[in-house]
């Protein structure tokens, strides 16, 4: 029998600091979700953490594009680029969201965390 579990609610000089929930619950607050437009393809996954490039190298190389390509469309030079998707390269969110956009994915799919 499923009954629901009234949340418990503990307070300190009459204000509340803490709500205690079911587990379940909780679990479901708190979890991603994941959509197609953020999931990364086992390939480009692969890629990166078995082949050690960066996940704008593994996008690029699973998008088929060449350096030159990405380059072009960053209306950058190549080794500019190259630069960009160095392994440990420091991007600015700017950069990412623009290395997004010339890749056709999303923001979030170039996040190494």
């Amino acid at each position: 029998m499923n009954t629901p579990i009234k949340h418990q609610i503990i307070e300190s000089d009459g204000r509340p600091l803490f709500v205690l929930v079911p587990y379940g619950e909780y679990l479901a607050s708190f979890k991603p979700e994941v959509t197609e437009l953020t999931a990364i393809p086992l390939a480009v996954s692969k890629a990166a953490n078995l082949g050690g490039k960066s996940l704008v190298r593994a996008w690029r190389e699973y998008k088929g594009f060449s350096q030159a390509d990405m380059a072009e469309r960053l209306g950058i030079s190549r080794p500019a680029y190259a630069q960009l998707e160095a392994k440990g390269a420091n991007l600015r969110t700017t950069t990412v969201h623009r290395l997004a956009a010339a890749l056709e994915v999303t923001w979030e799919q170039l996040c190494e965390e």
